[in-house]
This record gives structure tokens, sequence and C-alpha cells, in this order.
């Protein structure tokens, strides 16, 4: 393989240019834009269904709006192709500063669209607009973040730095329940109806374009300049895919189950307690920012043992952990916050095991030439499928079957991605491809 230069005539290898303040902080903000986004979404659903759509009919209303949360992962398959396809062939850079760029554009959108009493179903239309923009950018975004991050990364180390990507999007989600916090304890009810919802849209609108900045100033990974560097033929997107179907099989059974334990658990959770369980809003999304914080500090810690005992451990104790124990915190929720708290973050200590270190274990399935794309299209096939769906399932399985259906139909998912595990390669430590 050959190698690069920089101008003092040192070979780049990602050893020589390790992890800086860049490549975190850009890496990082632009991951929570995304996370954010999507959390506000689920956390202002409520007020942004009688917004967008028909309020005579708030039922339907909400449904509506949750499907246009579905139909925004929809388009990530989509995304996850272009963009991954961009990756791999212009660079991670560029494709990481484009989807930040469109993500904050569909966020401004929402925020300052004109409600359904005054455009009349252009708002719903708009709304379904920006949601899918943002869907074909969060396509390309986490699977290329996860890349870039995992290329960057000392390879004895990998695991411990590719939890960034789940510290900064959980980072995000709780800035959705902050400011969720602040507006709902600092304007009545009549005000967050009326602007109090655009407020957090705006917000990221205007931390997009501060993604963006920090975006252009990032370096390149070596591992991509390494990859580029050589005379070969640019892979088939199709044909890599095939020749790579097992990884990318692994990749759909692996995130299945996680995905929906993580926004049935980090994102709905809050709006669940809140209108069915009849827990005080603010209350309880301080018992969701209280839980949330712990699971930020135990993410590096489980990728740091990830980079001692092996992906393959970890990844079974979150999964196992969770199977084990989704029935018994359930049955603690109730109208107390406190109850919230204590379940939530029991859950948390598992499902940190297995997110912290999923950006390591899909970018070692897959060699350099294709990683981002190779990541991306079952990655968001995945979460279109069955983090998409989610929110909508737990809403109607919670009303026709009662809400133990919901947590059956997650574990049947967990037990997937445990079976699925368990054929993984134990990849701690080495060489990327």
């Amino acid at each position: 393989m050959s190698s690069l230069q920089d101008q003092g005539g040192r070979t780049l290898t990602p050893e020589v240019r390790r992890i800086g303040p860049k490549v975190i902080i850009g890496t990082g903000v632009g991951n929570t834009l995304e996370w954010f986004d999507w959390g506000i979404y689920a956390t202002f659903a409520t007020y942004i269904s009688v917004q967008f759509f028909d309020s005579k009919n708030p039922t339907s209303a909400l449904l509506a709006t949750l499907a246009v949360f579905g139909a925004g992962f929809l388009a990530r398959p989509a995304g996850g192709w272009l963009f991954g396809w961009l990756a791999d062939r212009v660079g991670r850079k560029l494709v990481m500063t484009l989807v930040v760029a469109s993500s904050a554009a569909g966020s401004l959108l929402i925020g300052l669209t004109p409600n359904f009493e005054t455009i009349g179903v252009w708002a719903s239309v708009i709304l379904l607009f920006a949601r899918i923009l943002q869907g074909l950018a969060h396509g390309g975004e986490l699977p290329t973040a996860q890349a870039y991050i995992s290329e960057m990364a000392p390879n004895d180390h990998r695991g411990l730095w590719s939890s960034l990507i789940y510290i900064s999007g959980t980072i995000g989600t709780l800035l959705g329940v902050l400011c969720g916090v602040i507006l709902t304890t600092t304007l009545s009810a009549d005000a967050m109806a009326d602007y109090g919802w655009r407020i957090p849209f705006i917000l990221g609108g205007v931390l997009g374009l501060y993604a963006l900045v920090l975006r252009r100033q990032m370096t390149e990974s070596v591992a991509f300049e390494k990859a580029d560097a050589q005379d070969e033929p640019k892979p088939r997107v199709l044909q890599e895919i095939v020749r790579h179907r097992k990884q990318a099989a692994q990749v759909v059974g692996l995130t299945a189950g996680i995905t929906v334990f993580s926004y049935a658990w980090a994102v709905s959770i809050p709006a669940y307690a809140i209108s069915t369980l009849g827990v005080a809003p603010t209350p309880a999304l301080i018992a969701n920012l209280a839980a949330g914080s712990i699971f930020i500090a135990l993410l590096p810690l489980w990728g740091k043992i990830s980079d001692r005992i092996g992906r393959k451990p970890v990844l079974l104790i979150g999964v196992v952990g969770a199977v084990v124990l989704l029935f018994p915190m359930d049955a603690l929720l109730n109208s107390s916050a406190l109850n919230l708290f204590v379940a939530m973050t029991v859950l948390y200590v598992f499902m940190s095991a297995s997110s912290s270190i999923l950006p390591a274990v899909y970018s070692e399935l897959f060699p350099t030439r294709v990683r981002a794309v190779g990541i991306a299209i079952p990655y968001s096939i995945a979460v279109a499928l069955f983090g998409g769906t989610a929110p909508f399932l737990q809403t109607w399985m919670g009303e026709q079957f009662g809400r133990p259906a919901f947590i059956s139909y997650l574990i049947a998912l967990l037990v997937i991605s445990g079976i699925v595990i368990t054929s993984l390669p134990e990849t701690k430590g080495q060489e990327l491809r």
C-alpha cells in the first residue's frame, strides 16, 4: 500500500495525525445537531401536530405527525446511499459539511413555516419536505461520522474514541429536553402553542451553521487519503454491498434491536411519561436530563473496556442486560418522576454498553474504500424500518394491545441483535483495512 507524506516528509498514519480539538468538536457538534433535531421533534410532537395539521381531530393530527417522523427515517437509506457513495469517493470531510448544512436548513424550515390555519395543507407539505431533507442528511451524517472518527483513532483506543458519537448524540437529545424544561417553565401554555415550540428548531438551524464552519476546518482522515492515493478503480456500490453482504446483514441485525431500544427509552420516554403516566412535565424532563447525564458518563467507560476485553463481550452485556430488565423497569414506571429516573438509569447502564462501541464495530467490518457506504446503506435501512416506525408502533400497539406488547416486540428485536453479535468476528485493536 502506498503512503502519503506531509510537507515535512513524515509518513501520514492515524498515529501521526491524532484526534485533536477540531476533529472532536467538528464531529461532535454535527452529530449533536442530528440527535437534537430528532429529539425535539419527538418532544414537541403534540405542538407540531396542531400547527401543521388540522387541529379539529387531535388524535389524527398526532398520528400524522408521527407518520411524518417515520417518513424522515424512510429517507435515510437514500441519503445513506448518496452521501455514503460520495464519502467513499470525494472524502469524509466534504460529505460531513454537506449533510450538516442540509440538516440545518430542514430545522429552520420547520421553525419558520406558517401553521395550518394560515397556509392550509401547504404547512403539512413543507413539514414533510423538511423532514425528508433532514432524513437524507442524517442518512449520511451518522455513518460518515462513524467512519471518520474510527479512521482517525489509534487502533488500541478506537472503542474509546468511537463513544464520542453517542456522547455527542446524547448531548443533542438532552439539549432538546433542556429546551423543553426551560420553555415549559418560563412560557405559558398559550405562548408555547403559539411560538414557544418553534424556538428549538430555530436554535437547531443556528447550531447547524456553527457546525458548518467547524467542519470546513477539519482535516481529511488519513485512511481515506491513503486509499484515495492508490490508482485503483473506484468500486461500484451495488457490487461492494453484494460482496460484503454478510457484513451488511450483520449491521442490519445489530442495529434493529439497539436502535428501537434507544428511541423507546432515550427519545420518546419523556413524552410517554407525561402524556400516559401522568408525570408532571418539568419533573419528567428533569429526570430525563439526570439519567441522560449518567448515560454520557458511562459511554467512554464502556468504550475503554471494549479496548481491553473485546467488542463482543461488551455488546452482549448490553443486549442481555436489557432483555432481562426491560419488563421489570417498565413495571416500575408510574406517575413518579423518581421512578422514571431509576428505570431509565438502570437501562442506560446496558444501553451505553452496546451504543458506545457501535461506530468502531461497524467500521471494523468494512475496508476503507467502501466503509462509509458499507455502513450507511444497511444502517439506514435498519434505522428506517425499525427506528422510524418505533414511535408509531409504540403508540398504536399501546392503544390496541397494551404497552407489554411493544416491550415484547423490543425484546424480540434485541434477541435478534444478540444472535448477530455471536456471529461477529472479534475486531478490537485491529488495523483498519
